[in-house]
């Protein structure tokens, strides 16, 4: 998990604006749940009335409202309204905003009691002593009522005060709070008798509706770039792993190569880091966002004083200990899946690259099985975790439709005993849905990570392998780097080599002088070390003791640039790359021209099956050079060495795909190519080695002779053996003349 945030850190400017802008994205999200209460609670039951204050009143029902205040409050009401306009209606100040407090404390008591007088004059006029909703009206007739009352000698002030303190003081806190909607009725009454009721509830839905798009609006940007830089981040991770990955792999040696096999190379360079790649993007965007949303919810939810608070714990609760078992019964399936995902690739690699022999052999059914075999485990362990996250959505569904169910329930209660408004549930329903959202997130993630994490140490283990061949420090290279000249003198010293882990040497005291203008054959037994020897001069792997020099200076101590440029290398297996047949013969590097690669198709026999192709050295070739023989793939091998001109021509048993006159004829033009350049030839056929200058013999790892043809038909009985093996009696000289 570490390397996981690690690879995040190193983006960690882009990862600070999207925290700020996931900050910015909660906000909205968490905002509009009030804004939607607003739209219910103000702009539709109180129609659009939000304070007990009016913006605009008439003058008679100012008076009577300021009848029933303190002279300090009436004071303060004169203060803040304007004077009566034509129509006798006057128009709260603008900048009346610092004293609003002030004037709703000192309106409220009077605006209940002038409703309650018109509720009650409106039931007195349709003679009935149930509650009944006045009108306006009954309004006008209630101010007049109490403008008369202020002339009535008898009038005072201080003890309409202490009437209304002594009945307010005995009404409970839910009666008052019933009540204090009653001030909100009084501003409406007022208002449709202004006849501007209309305008007041639309002006408030139009500007709260225009505040709650602009605020969806603006998350719908954020959360688009959010969704952009997130994307750009995961990308340039994904770009970043596989580029390390690849020159890592690129350093290895072949003792690296085999610790990792093909098929988990290529499991690692896809699939695992775009799992890696995957879980970046999931948790810029959800794990960042979920704890600042569920945070946000909590804290709105805790501030409703609705009484409800404990459905959301319960809820919460609930979806934890469902998390909890899903993850303890799936974690260990996703740890698996990796592996398996390794071994089919492996199975399916083998059965593509094999498939000549599976046919030739008839084992189609056998290798069949074995796919099989290994797509059912990935397949049952894909299905079980699939089963496992699909069966998590009926119990969310559960959790949050019960806690829907719960709220609604209990909601209904508190509105049913005036302590809830209708926005106040919706507002409440919603920010529980996301604070359970919440949690879902980061259990998804939870689940996710395990997985992501076990890619990322594969990654890891690639990129942090400790490549054993490495280029010298430059004051070592020095020597090498500032030599202008090669003569291409390759000589093995008391050399020695054991393979990493074997028990013992592949190679024992080889020593050997391979000169420029002469040949030297290396020729053995099946498994007695030839291509591990020729593989340490272009340091595929270092000598265990000893050395190896190139016109006396020691391999390790020269860049292997600096080295691959003296070496000329054909491997056992020829190795074509997709392109062109041009393209593969300047592989070498671009100074090569198109003459030279023309000459060197001729020096290899290659010229007459290239032309014969209606593109010539345009012709394509496909990945692996499949659509070529192995013939032609070895001459085009062969090619592409001599193109290059190096000093040091390694030919690892290059020529046992071509027949007796191609090989002649090919190493008699290569002899004419190579009288300057030292050449080292690995190979199975006496015929191939039989006009070289050096030959030398090996077996179990040792030089058990080393001369011309010749020599070795007398002294060594090693070669010996091989050369009955191949040639005829008149070859080997021992038939008798006439015979």
């Amino acid at each position: 998990m570490g390397k996981i945030f690690k690879q995040l850190g190193r983006h960690w400017a882009a990862c600070l604006v999207v925290f700020a802008l996931l900050a910015v994205q909660a906000y909205c999200d968490l905002s509009l749940p009030d804004y939607t209460s607003k739209i219910v609670d103000v702009g539709i039951q109180q129609g659009g009335i939000e304070s007990t204050v009016p913006e605009s009143v008439r003058d008679t029902t100012l008076q009577a409202l300021e009848l029933l205040m303190t002279e300090e409050d009436a004071a303060l009401a004169e203060q803040w309204y304007s004077e009566p306009d034509e129509n006798g209606v006057r128009t709260l100040a603008h900048d009346a905003t610092a004293a609003m407090p002030e004037l709703e404390e000192a309106f409220t008591t009077p605006d209940i009691v002038l409703y309650m007088a018109a509720a009650q004059h409106a039931a007195a006029a349709q003679g009935t002593t149930e509650t009944v909703t006045p009108a306006w009206t009954d309004l006008d007739a209630v101010t007049t009522q109490f403008s008369m009352m202020a002339q009535a000698p008898e009038f005072s002030r201080e003890a309409v005060q202490q009437q209304l303190a002594g009945a307010m003081a005995a009404v409970d806190d839910s009666v008052a709070e019933s009540m204090a909607s009653q001030a909100m009725l009084l501003v409406s009454l007022e208002y449709e008798a202004q006849g501007i009721a209309h305008d007041v509830q639309m002006a408030y839905l139009w500007r709260v509706g225009g505040q709650m798009l602009g605020l969806t609006l603006l998350m719908v940007a954020v959360a688009i770039a959010v969704g952009f830089v997130a994307s750009r981040v995961s990308a340039s991770i994904g770009r970043d792993l596989r580029r390390e990955t690849f020159s890592a792999v690129i350093g290895f040696s072949h003792a690296e190569i085999e610790q990792f096999s093909t098929a988990s190379l290529i499991t690692r360079t896809t699939n695992d880091i775009q799992q890696v790649q995957f879980v970046c993007v999931i948790l810029l965007r959800m794990v960042a966002y979920a704890p600042i949303l569920g945070i946000g919810g909590i804290m709105h939810v805790a501030r409703s004083n609705t009484g409800l608070t404990w459905i959301t714990f319960l809820a919460v609760a609930a979806l934890l200990v469902l998390i909890g078992v899903l993850m303890t019964i799936a974690m260990p399936k996703f740890k698996l899946m990796q592996t398996l995902v390794d071994r089919l690739n492996l199975v399916s690699r083998e059965i593509l690259t094999g498939i000549m022999p599976v046919r030739a052999f008839s084992r189609e059914k056998f290798e069949e099985e074995r796919f099989d075999r290994a797509n059912r485990d990935l397949m049952r362990t894909q299905l079980f975790t699939n089963r496992t996250m699909a069966g998590m959505m009926p119990f969310m569904t559960l959790i949050m439709n019960g806690t829907s169910l719960l709220i609604v329930w209990f909601g209904g209660k508190a509105m049913d005993a005036g302590n809830m408004q209708v926005g106040e549930m919706i507002a409440f329903i919603t920010y529980t849905m996301q604070i359970v959202m919440s949690f879902l997130m980061l259990a998804m993630v939870a689940i996710m990570l395990p997985r992501a994490g076990v890619a990322a140490d594969r990654i890891d283990e690639v990129i942090h392998t400790p490549a054993t061949i490495h280029d010298p420090e430059e004051p070592v290279a020095r020597k090498a780097l500032q030599r202008s000249h090669w003569d291409g003198v390759v000589r093995f010293e008391d050399v020695s080599f054991r393979y990493p882990g074997a028990d013992d040497d592949a190679l024992e005291h080889i020593s050997f002088t391979a000169r420029p203008g002469k040949t030297t054959a290396i020729i053995g037994s099946t498994g007695c070390g030839k291509s591990t020897l020729l593989n340490l001069i272009p340091r595929f792997y270092d000598v265990t003791g000893g050395r190896v020099t190139i016109d006396r200076v020691d391999v390790r101590d020269m860049p292997q640039h600096t080295l691959h440029d003296l070496l000329g290398y054909v491997p056992q297996k020829g190795v074509l790359f997709s392109g062109t047949i041009e393209s593969n013969l300047k592989f070498g590097g671009p100074q090569i021209s198109d003459g030279d690669i023309r000459d060197a198709a001729a020096i290899a026999q290659a010229t007459d099956f290239i032309e014969a192709k209606p593109e010539g050295f345009q012709s394509p070739i496909a990945q692996g050079g499949t659509n070529v023989s192995g013939g032609q793939k070895q001459r085009l091998s062969i090619a592409r060495a001599i193109a290059k001109h190096p000093r040091v021509y390694l030919f690892d048993d290059s020529f046992s795909a071509l027949d007796y006159k191609t090989d002649v004829a090919l190493r008699r033009a290569l002899k004419a190519q190579t009288d300057n350049a030292t050449v080292i030839i690995v190979a199975q056929r006496i015929s191939t080695v039989l006009h070289a200058n050096q030959i030398m013999v090996l077996d179990e790892g040792k030089i058990v002779g080393i001369g011309t043809h010749a020599q070795l038909l007398e002294t060594c009985p090693e070669y010996q053996e091989i050369a009955r093996s191949q040639l005829s009696q008149k070859e080997l000289g021992l038939q008798k003349e006439g015979e």
